[in-house]
């Protein structure tokens, strides 16, 4: 942590202005940006601490959008996706509006709704240069992408892989029907073990197909 410069104390809390909610190191806070029409910074508090005047400012270290790294959105991006960055900076306490939660990746996805103040987080990124940590995840569907939250997608019965129903050739509307799910290769495979045997296989015990939530 950095030093406190003479003439300024370090602040356990701050009270966000015009409100009853309290800002403690290590919460997460919506920063006003310099252009109105932007959605407000998202950023982590570091540090608080107040001068003379009793100026308070926050050290905080920035989370990024998607489309403000070097990359850009992709599809698997999340609409609530938030990278931790390298980013460090020092502003004034009053342009903070609000708290917000930055959950995990897993944490978010087991949340049953999803709220304003709700992101999550699943990588690091060095703003210089793009990297990102991890710089691999798990991919899923024959469309091999990572998992996007926000899509709806069901579970293959035999290989217990996830799948888009848009890949699958199904509409979203069809997909929630679902009782059981096999994908294209496995239902081969399924097809061919009958004609071999000679008799349906056995439906004893079959897990229901789970389309993975959709969040709002």
């Amino acid at each position: 942590m950095a030093k406190t410069k003479p003439g300024r104390k370090d602040l356990d809390s701050y009270t966000i202005k015009g409100t009853n909610k309290v800002v403690r190191v290590g919460d997460c806070v919506l920063m006003r940006p310099a252009e109105s029409e932007k959605p407000p910074y998202v950023a982590r508090v570091e540090k608080i601490e107040a001068d003379h005047r009793n100026n308070v400012r926050v050290r905080v270290r920035w989370y990024y959008r998607p489309e403000e790294s070097i990359g850009g959105r992709r599809l698997f991006h999340g609409a609530k996706e938030l990278f931790l960055s390298d980013h460090y900076d020092v502003q004034s306490a009053h342009t903070i509006e609000g708290k917000c939660v930055v959950h995990s990746f897993k944490n978010y996805t087991k949340l049953e709704n999803v709220g304003a103040e709700d992101y999550f987080c699943r990588f690091e990124y060095k703003a210089a240069t793009g990297a990102f940590t991890p710089d691999r995840v798990a991919v899923y569907c024959k469309c091999e992408m990572p998992y996007n939250p926000d899509d709806l997608m069901v579970q293959c019965e035999g290989c217990k892989d996830w799948f888009h129903p848009s890949c699958m050739g199904m509409t979203i509307e069809q997909a929630k029907k679902l009782d059981h799910f096999l994908c294209s290769e496995c239902d081969s495979e399924n097809d061919a073990s009958r004609s071999i045997n000679g008799f349906p296989a056995s439906s004893v015990s079959e897990p229901k197909a789970e389309p993975k939530r959709r969040k709002r």
